[in-house]
């Protein structure tokens, strides 16, 4: 499992790198492919569960955490309109 994180990561990062140097299509995996300044990325975790493990540190590194104790519709509504680009 590990291992198939790592290669997440290093997609992810070819694409955020993409996405930093304003490009519309750039190479991945040995294919020219078209890009999106829309794309984004969300990853939902629950490490407490039993048989749940932590992302590798690679992969955490390059998406911004949000914590939350008890679900908030407000805030989750708040992050989604964020992440669709409203201020």
């Amino acid at each position: 499992m590990i291992e198939v994180l790592s290669v997440v990561s290093t997609q992810v990062k070819q694409i955020l790198d993409a996405l930093k140097e304003k490009r519309t299509k750039f190479n991945f995996m040995d294919e020219e492919i078209s890009l999106e300044d829309t794309v984004g990325f969300f990853i939902t975790m629950n490490p407490g569960y039993a048989g749940r493990t932590e992302l590798p540190e690679n992969l955490k590194a390059l998406f911004r955490s949000c914590a939350m104790v008890v679900p908030d519709l407000m805030l989750i509504c708040e992050n989604m309109l964020m992440s669709e680009g409203y201020t």
